[in-house]
């Protein structure tokens, strides 16, 4: 007898630990070599180029925060390729063997900036192009029977994030410290190589939708016949593209403005705060005292406070915080989230600025004090990233579940280059930096907030079965192998 897809179910696809095991280990291979990039350029490669130590921070800063950019551009590439030729699967499996070949080039050309910078390039390459990729993946395997899973498995899937944040952020510094460079960077390639296995493990058990192929009926060429025919009175302007393509074909191309109107103007303002916890954060980091009790810690190390506090806050606030406003009759929505996370983010860069103003009057502070604004910001990037991953996803169709993925990570794209010429200009110094970046993260959440209150959401689910590996598209009620 068919099995039944309609019926609710309250079990996870078996399928799921294998995206999950690979997302914690490429999370650690990720953030163990980012997290020393800032004292990896500032003490190892400029030393030489850059004698003196404020402009070797700033440029330590802009090249730091390119990558982020470059990083956060891909998914543009990665969500394309995967949606319209290649699928998910197999974009995600040859990208990460480019990944792989990036963290080797780090780990052999630590003295060569020629060969690191080729390194960088090749893992925004594969970081980049597969992010889009995995986290539509993981809401691919879901239908509508199970769909009220979905948010659990959001939250368990950035809850994985954050545990090989954790464990990169405390140990990784330490290896540079101890060992070098050449084994800092090692090691997490070593975890990228086994994350790429253990996604090619579950090849033959995951729910794949195959991809579109060339599309008559794409984002762009929506748009291109929107703007050629005359508007219907009173109606959408893409809603003149009606004449040359599908109803659905249109309203997908909404929803991916819809999102990006909401997104783009406003969530790059807290990734440009965020970010610069692995740069500035870590540079204030520099000027304190690390010694707190009988342990001294690295500067770089203090980021491992930012995922170990995202595995405690995560279930809090989704068990406990949000239920309980939910039932004060006012619901925290994504909607009512985001604009909330951004507000924290800036507060806990009006606090580290306040700690710099201390430090610029000759008080050498503790490095435990990062700890106040690293739980203020951890809070806003919950209610901001955890949210918005989720919320992407929801918003668009299945033809753009990935470019409206890639719109919402491109919103780091833009917040980082956006720090990067601020770096290379150099014209915030000292807490005004610090001060300035708070200003415009308060601005960009009221902002969000009036945008919020005239969005209209429209949550899409699978509803069908979906191919198997190999293409062939199973019968109605099959289970995949």
């Amino acid at each position: 007898m068919a099995e039944n897809t309609s019926a609710p179910s309250n079990r996870f696809p078996p399928q799921i630990p294998y995206i999950i095991g690979n997302e914690a280990c490429e999370r650690f291979s990720f953030y163990g070599m980012r997290n020393i990039l800032t004292v990896f350029f500032i003490d190892y490669l400029l030393r030489t180029q850059v004698p003196e130590s404020g402009a070797r921070e700033a440029q330590a800063k802009g090249l730091f925060h390119l990558f982020m950019a470059g990083v956060y551009f891909f998914p543009l590439i990665g969500g394309y390729l995967a949606d319209r030729f290649f699928g998910k699967f197999q974009t995600i499996f040859a990208l990460s063997l480019v990944y792989c070949a990036g963290h080797a080039c780090l780990a052999i050309f630590e003295n060569n900036a020629t060969g690191f910078y080729t390194g960088l390039t090749l893992i925004a390459i594969g970081s980049g192009g597969i992010k889009p990729c995995v986290s539509a993946m993981v809401g691919d395997q879901f239908t509508q029977s199970n769909s009220h899973l979905v948010k659990k498995v959001f939250a368990i899937f950035y809850w994985t994030i954050n545990f090989g944040s954790f464990f990169a952020s405390l140990f990784v510094p330490l290896l540079m410290t101890k060992f070098g460079p050449s084994v800092a960077f090692g090691v997490p390639g070593i975890l990228m190589f086994v994350a790429t296995v253990i996604f090619w493990a579950g090849r033959k058990h995951y729910i794949l939708v195959p991809p579109t192929g060339p599309n008559p009926h794409s984002f762009l060429k929506v748009v291109f016949s929107a703007f050629k025919k005359d508007a219907p009175r009173g109606g959408h302007w893409l809603d003149r593209a009606k004449a040359a393509h599908p109803a659905e074909a249109v309203e997908g191309v909404k929803a991916v403005f819809r999102v990006a109107g909401l997104m783009l103007p406003f969530i790059p303002f807290f990734w440009m705060l965020f970010d610069q916890k692995a740069s500035t954060w870590v540079v204030q980091a520099r000027a304190m005292d690390p010694h707190v009790g009988g342990i001294v810690f690295q500067p770089s190390q203090m980021q491992f406070i930012n995922p170990l506090l995202v595995m405690m806050l995560i279930p809090f606030l989704t068990a406990i915080v949000y239920p309980a406003f939910q039932r004060m009759g006012w619901e925290l929505t994504p909607l009512r989230r985001m604009p909330m996370g951004l507000v924290f983010g800036a507060v806990s860069f009006v606090i580290a600025g306040f700690f710099q103003v201390v430090m610029n009057g000759g008080t050498t502070l503790n490095i435990a004090w990062q700890l106040l604004p690293y739980i203020v910001l951890t809070v806003g990037e919950i209610l901001v990233s955890t949210t918005g991953l989720e919320f992407a996803y929801t918003q668009a169709p299945r033809e753009m579940k990935g470019t409206v993925q890639s719109v919402w990570l491109v919103t780091n794209t833009l917040a980082n280059v956006a720090v990067a010429i601020a770096a290379a200009l150099n014209v915030f110094t000292g807490a005004g930096q610090f001060f300035f970046y708070a200003g415009m993260a308060l601005v960009a959440a009221v902002g969000m907030a009036l945008v919020a209150r005239r969005f209209v959401v429209h949550d899409y689910f699978q509803t069908d079965a979906k191919a198997p590996l190999d293409g062939r598209t199973p019968a109605v009620g099959a289970k995949p192998a």
